[in-house]
């Protein structure tokens, strides 16, 4: 089996090259990586072969893990929030992806008022309107501006999407091609600069870098398949 640190080297080697073809500085793009379903040891070993952010998507899962390793690494929750777990994400991660509603960005800003945080998320959008799949529609997003940008503490910073599976990562540049196009309308026509585009997984990080991402999502790439629940 191919070490963590060698998938780990090769992973950040393709996001620098396609950073560079796309006229880009690799340090623009951030490597997320996901460690959801893995324990604690393995995640240690890619901490010891440089990586220090990573992307978890059950709060109760990632809670230990915080806690068990260094202090000095940056936790991302990348899955989708519950609002019930509200209170216990925002002291633990340092940014939230998958903010997918207005509803849920009011709780997050009562619950930072209550804790005294500012916390950092992006808006998750569903570009491709899959039904199985959580996210702002694109057009409701652009009708929701106003609303959203009243809200005191919570910082948002960008956008996130996920998009269809498919067999080929060529498929999913027309969905990263339509997040940044949004991102970019939100910024000239409503004077709202949302900077982090977090897009691209294992399958079409590449693909993802060449379209704008800052933040890639990549864990079986790294870890190797999931272990099953």
């Amino acid at each position: 089996m191919q070490a963590i640190s060698e998938n780990l080297s090769n992973i950040l080697s393709t996001i620098s090259d396609s950073a560079r073809q796309a006229g880009r500085s690799p340090d623009s793009v951030c490597l997320i990586a996901v460690s959801k379903t893995h324990p604690v040891e393995l995640i240690q070993e890619v901490v010891d072969a440089g990586q220090l952010t990573f992307g978890e998507n059950r709060v109760q899962e990632a809670q230990p893990k915080i806690t068990a390793l260094s202090a000095r690494l940056h936790w991302h929750l990348i899955g989708h929030l519950q609002s019930n777990k509200v209170r216990l994400a925002l002291p633990l991660f340092e940014l939230i992806h998958g903010v997918d509603s207005l509803d849920l960005l009011a709780q997050i800003d009562r619950a930072a008022g209550d804790l005294g945080l500012f916390p950092r998320v992006l808006l998750q959008v569903n570009v491709a309107g899959e039904a199985s799949k959580f996210g702002f529609a694109p057009g409701k997003l652009l009708e929701l501006v106003e609303e959203i940008v009243k809200f005191d503490r919570v910082q948002i910073e960008g956008l996130m999407t996920i998009p269809p599976l498919a067999p080929a990562a060529e498929h999913s540049r027309r969905y990263f091609v339509a997040l940044r196009q949004l991102r970019d309308k939100l910024a000239t026509e409503f004077r709202f600069p949302l900077p982090e585009l977090s897009m691209g997984m294992s399958n079409d990080f590449r693909v993802a870098v060449e379209e704008g991402a800052t933040m890639v999502r990549v864990g079986t790439a790294i870890f190797g398949e999931r272990r099953r629940r």
